[in-house]
């Protein structure tokens, strides 16, 4: 069976690197808020291009602490697109906030400046842009003017986009602040579960450190409200510190993947993605097929593995009821009903990829 992707690939191919930082950090005695955590931050930071990386127990706490750090309440109006998964609006339902949700732009899956500009004008107090499926929201930089034009605060969203850039401004470093995921399938993924904030705002960096660790601003001092414990180990940490330095090869062999697909993939019921260079670093390869589930199902029965990301839009999650009823975010739900994920992750052979092209060629015939 070609699985959606294949953890045991990569930290076999790091094995040695793994065993060496837990051991450093065992024989260090030191598991928490340490020099690993310490080292790591600072080079991701310096990865991204910002000056303070802030990092945290996984990727959801980063976006709901750093959201707190930027100044999101209890009843704020945030804006945030529908279509990845309920991550952000999870955030936003957690500190108090009322998700605003914007369409997502169809060749992209990203949100548009036009659909932040309705959202910022219908009042919002903060923008949350995802870059989705590894590609840089093509319009993140015209975005961040316009956020920063009308004073309201810009977060990026980065879990899946670790390492892309527009005009070599690498992603996270648009906004006011951003959040990235480490969890085990990111592009950049530990052996467990970890996140973190970046920014260049040294208040906003403060109150993230703050938000963190019970919101002290010294030991057993709590001065900022709303904080938990959430931090990242040091396992992890030397963990990250020792994949760090291979991302951009990985991003490259996944660009390399997506590149195999767009070129083989010719069945005329599917349609490809057109991304690529530095501003798609291949998270996620996905397609859309008017008949998504017959292609799903077919295969499966060529011991082919796919999944969709993501079925249920946000405003149609149950958990809300009717609340969004009359919401209605036409590419969306269009989206919803027609993507497919196919394999995509840097230990996959070309062999591999090509099977994966001759599965969906073949659908139907």
């Amino acid at each position: 069976m070609q699985q959606i992707n294949d953890l045991s690939a990569r930290i076999g191919q790091y094995q040695e690197q793994i065993q060496a930082a837990v051991a450093r950090v065992i024989a260090s005695g030191w598991v928490v808020l340490g020099p690993e955590v310490k080292q790591f931050e600072q080079a991701f930071a310096a990865y991204i291009g910002a000056s303070d990386c802030i990092s945290v127990a996984n990727g959801t706490d980063a976006i709901e602490l750093g959201l707190k750090a930027i100044g999101v309440a209890a009843g704020d109006r945030v804006a945030t697109v529908a279509n990845a998964s309920m991550y952000t609006t999870t955030a936003l339902l957690a500190i108090g906030a009322e998700p605003v949700f914007m369409d997502v732009d169809l060749d992209s899956r990203c949100a548009s400046l036009a659909e932040v500009t309705r959202a910022v004008d219908a009042g919002v107090k903060a923008v949350v842009v995802t870059h989705l499926y590894g590609l840089a929201a093509p319009e993140i930089a015209g975005i961040a003017a316009f956020c920063a034009q009308r004073g309201v605060p810009l977060f990026e969203d980065c879990a899946q986009a670790h390492g892309a850039a527009i005009g070599g401004k690498r992603t996270g470093t648009f906004g006011l602040a951003s959040s990235f995921s480490f969890y085990p399938t990111k592009n950049l993924g530990a052996t467990g579960d970890g996140g973190a904030v970046v920014t260049s705002d040294p208040d906003v960096a403060r109150r993230m450190r703050a938000l963190r660790q019970y919101g002290w601003s010294d030991k057993y001092k709590v001065d900022v409200a709303g904080a938990r414990n959430s931090r990242l180990d040091e396992m992890q940490a030397a963990i990250l510190s020792a994949f760090l330095p291979g991302l951009d090869d990985a991003n490259a062999r996944r660009l390399a993947i997506a590149e195999r697909y767009r070129a083989g993939l010719s069945h005329p019921e599917v349609q490809v993605p057109q991304a690529g260079g530095s501003a798609y670093v291949g998270h996620l390869y996905v397609i859309r097929s008017p008949r998504r589930d017959a292609l799903r199902a077919h295969l499966r029965e060529a011991g082919i593995a796919s999944d969709v990301h993501y079925p249920i839009p946000d405003h149609r999650q149950p958990v809300f009821g009717g609340r969004y009823a009359e919401v209605r975010l036409d590419n969306t739900e269009r989206l919803a009903a027609e993507i497919l994920t196919l394999p995509c992750y840097p230990e996959m052979r070309d062999a591999d990829v090509d099977r994966v092209v001759e599965a969906v060629n073949g659908w139907g015939k």
